[in-house]
This record gives C-alpha cells, structure tokens and sequence, in this order.
C-alpha cells in the first residue's frame, strides 16, 4: 500500500482524475475513494475486461490508468497492451500491479506499461518475514517525481529488509515455476469436485481469458480461487477444517495459504462493491506453497468432503 500510495500522491495532483479496474487490492479502494477525493482528485471505477468502458471513462483530466492484472483473488486478466494504447492515446500513465503473478511469469512493461507496483511481501521476498512495496518503470517517473516523494514523505523500506527482499528474489523464478505447476494440478482436481460451484485460475483451458493470460504470462500462476456450494458457512468450514495449510490474509509464501477474501482481503468494501468484484460470500483464496500437492489436496478434502 505503500507503493500504491506513493505511485498515486507522486503521480497525480489536484484536478487530476484517475481510472482503476474495480476488484483491485481491497484497500486500494478506500485510498482512493477517500483520501485522494479529499485531495480533489477523482477515481472512475470500470470493468477490469470491459475495454469501451476505460476509454468512455477518459476525460482531458485524466492522468492515470491503473489496474490489477490477474486480479486478486478472482484472476481476472486485463488486456495490458490494449489499455497502455487507452493510456498513451489519452497522455495518461498506465499502471499495473504485478503481485499475483511477479516478474518471473509477467512483465508488464512489455505490454506497454508505464510503472509496475509489486507486493514485495508475497512472492518477491517469497517466505512472508517482511512488509515491503516496490515500483519499477520508466526513468523519468521512477528517478523523478517518485523518488522525490519517497525522500520527502519517507515510506522507504529498512535497509535489512530490503536486502531479505533481495535474497529473496534470488530463488524467485524456480519457486515460481514450481508452485505455477502445483497450482495447474490441483486447478484442475477441484475443477471437477462436487462440492465447488465455480473455479477461478487463468491457466485452465476453461477461464475466459486463458488465451490473453497465455499471452501475458508465462504460466498461470499460484494462486486460485473457488467458490464452494453453500456460501459463507460452507467456505469456512472448508478453512477451518484444514489442518497443514496456514489461514492467513498473505500469500506468496512457500507454504500454502488459505483464506476467506471477503472477510479479510476485501472486508472493508461494502457488500455490493465485493458482489460486483465477484468476490461472494463462499469465495475462497488458495495460494499453493511448494508442500506436494497431494498433501494439499488431502488437507483441502477434510472440508470439501463436507460441504
């Protein structure tokens, strides 16, 4: 949130106006909503997929596109060259967070994006010790009118935990890869389970956008979401079941999470906003680690077995 902010405040002033996917980061939402508007300066929320609807919402006012891509946590995939056309036609700046997928299976930039915001915390790092942001991109963005909000406002990471940050990134690419192909395996397990109403992951055949994900990505990624048959009750039986799996908010970590978005990630949205982000009452997150996934599947069986 740290970068997110320091990309909004460093980037944007007074009059601006700004266009963001719904279904981003859930505190995204009240950051721009709140205090930006304080600051005069206006977010349009559109369709992350719906293209007309980005370039309706273009005004001469507009400064800055920015969107989540797949996002967190119903993996949707945002056309990234198709919206850095929308931005440079409109002089704006895109901006694209990279935190579900990281480097190692997505690059932005190549797409055409401005400015990149990862979640150092997840798989950057990759075993969940710290608390960090990162934003990469153009010189001129980056080394100007950023940096000088960093020096002057101070949301800096400490220098040890830049360097676990670091270390971290050394493994970043076989963790990826591995995790990516764990992931794909137990997508497509809980793809045909009697106790899920629906599956969200890019990489299967069947998600909507699979061919742009397979254009932009590299592989699908760690992590899915499925929507368990009997809502809330049902989702965190399936949670509180598991016994080797963590229950926790994060992922990224090479150890497998599991968590309810719409009582963590996203709990403070009001509950249309999340309805409108797909993000429903039995959704649940899974972030598979490097555990072996028959484990995993073993683990997630206790609560599906009975719900």
């Amino acid at each position: 949130m740290a970068a997110v902010a320091t990309m909004a405040l460093g980037l944007l002033k007074a009059g601006d106006h700004l266009i963001a996917a719904r279904g981003v980061f859930g505190t995204v939402v009240p950051l721009f909503d709140q205090i930006l508007k304080k600051l005069s300066i206006e977010t349009t929320w559109v369709d992350l997929g719906d293209l007309d609807a980005w370039r309706k919402a273009v005004r001469p006012s507009t400064r800055l596109l920015f969107v989540e891509t797949p996002s967190n946590p119903v993996c949707e995939v945002a056309d990234i060259a198709a919206l850095a056309q929308i931005a440079k036609k409109a002089g704006a700046i895109l901006a694209v967070d990279n935190a579900m997928v990281s480097p190692a299976l997505q690059r932005p930039i190549e797409f055409g994006a401005d400015i990149v915001i990862h979640s150092a915390t997840k798989y950057l790092e990759g075993q969940g010790r710290v608390l960090a942001g990162a934003i990469c991109g153009r010189a001129d963005l980056v080394n100007g009118p950023l940096y000088s909000f960093v020096r002057t406002a101070g949301p800096a990471i400490s220098p040890f935990n830049a360097w676990i940050v670091l270390k971290g990134m050394e493994t970043l690419r076989i963790r990826m890869e591995a995790q990516s192909r764990s992931t794909l395996e137990i997508a497509r397990w809980l793809e045909g389970h009697r106790a899920i109403e629906r599956l969200h992951y890019p990489g299967l055949e069947s998600h909507p956008q699979h061919r742009l994900a397979m254009q932009q990505q590299s592989a699908g990624g760690a992590v899915l979401s499925f929507v368990v048959k009997g809502g809330r009750d049902a989702a965190w039986r399936v949670i509180d079941a598991t016994k080797m799996l963590s229950i926790t908010a994060n992922f990224g970590d090479v150890k497998t999470t599991i968590c309810h978005p719409a009582t963590t990630t996203h709990g403070r949205l009001a509950a249309a906003e999340r309805e409108k982000s797909g993000i429903v009452e039995g959704l649940v997150r899974l972030a598979v680690g490097l555990e072996d996934p028959s484990d995993i599947r073993a683990d997630l069986e206790r609560g599906l077995g009975s719900a």
